[in-house]
C-alpha cells in the first residue's frame, strides 16, 4: 500500500490543477500627458475665453483663422472658440470666401510649471559621515497652467479691424500638500471644478442634443450688425 501512495497523491494534485481556473494579468499603461495636465490647460482655456464677449458678432459669419495658433492643444482652443461663437449667434463660415469676418487666433503661451517646497531641515553630509536625507515636516507640490490667448476681428472686404480685439489670460493649478507624510490635501482651481462635478442620476444628461425636428423648425433670422458697430472686448488687452 505505501509504494502506490505517491501515486495517488500525484493524481490528485494534477486533478487539482486541471480543475483549477487559470490566473489572468492585466496591463496597464500611461498616456504620454498625465490626465492633471491636460485639465488644468483646457481649464486655463475656458477661463480665458470666459473674459471674452463675442455677441458683438451675433448674426455674422465668421471664418476663424487658426495658422497662428502654435500649441499642443491648438484642437481645444479652436473647437471652443467655435462653440463660444455659436453660443453667441454667430454662424461659422467654413471658407473666406462665404465669412464675413475673419476672427484670428493666436497663443501667447498655453503651457503648465511645476514647483515643489517642503517645511523642515535639509539633508547633509558631513566628513566622514554618512549622508543625513532631507527631513521634511511638511511638503507641498504644485502645477500651474496658464493659457495667453489672442484674438482680432477684421471684415473680410475692408480688411479693417472690429473693435479692439486684444489679449486674454488666466491661471489654473493643482496643490497637493502632505503633512508629516499624510496627504494629500487638494486646493487650487482644478479641484473646484471636479469637485462641483456632482455625480449623474441614472438618465440623467450634462447637455440635451437637440433633436432632428427642432433643429428643422425655421428659426427666426437674426440681424447682422454693420462692421463697424462690431465691439469684441477681452478681460485684457495688449498694452
Amino acid at each position: 500500500m505505501s509504494f502506490h501512495r505517491p501515486r495517488a497523491l500525484c493524481c490528485l494534485l494534477l486533478a487539482l490543477v486541471v480543475s483549477t481556473g487559470g490566473c489572468t494579468s492585466t496591463k496597464q499603461s500611461n498616456t504620454s500627458r498625465t490626465a492633471t495636465e491636460q485639465l488644468l490647460i483646457s481649464n486655463a482655456v475656458d477661463q480665458s475665453l470666459n473674459k471674452i464677449d463675442f455677441t458683438p458678432l451675433a448674426g455674422t459669419a465668421v471664418f476663424v483663422e487658426e495658422k497662428y495658433i502654435d500649441c499642443v492643444d491648438k484642437g481645444y482652443i479652436i473647437g471652443s472658440v467655435r462653440h463660444k461663437l455659436l453660443q453667441a449667434g454667430a454662424t461659422l463660415a467654413t471658407r473666406l470666401e462665404e465669412a464675413d469676418a475673419v476672427m484670428e487666433v493666436r497663443s501667447g503661451g498655453v503651457g503648465t510649471d511645476v514647483t515643489s517646497s517642503y517645511l523642515g531641515v535639509p539633508g547633509f553630509t558631513a566628513p566622514g559621515m554618512i549622508g543625513v536625507p532631507d527631513i521634511k515636516l511638511a511638503t507641498r507640490d504644485s502645477q500651474k497652467a496658464v493659457a495667453k490667448i489672442g484674438i482680432v476681428v477684421y471684415g473680410v472686404k475692408s480688411k479693417r479691424e472690429l473693435g479692439e480685439g486684444g489679449v486674454s489670460m488666466a491661471r489654473a493649478d493643482d496643490t497637493n500638500t502632505y503633512v508629516l507624510g499624510f496627504g494629500p490635501q487638494q486646493s487650487g482651481t482644478l479641484q473646484y471644478e471636479v469637485n462641483r462635478s456632482a455625480p449623474l442620476h441614472p438618465g440623467q444628461h450634462v447637455r440635451e442634443i437637440p433633436s432632428l425636428v427642432a433643429l428643422s423648425q425655421p428659426q427666426r433670422p437674426q440681424s447682422k450688425p454693420a462692421e463697424e458697430t462690431l465691439k469684441l472686448t477681452s478681460g485684457e488687452k495688449d498694452e
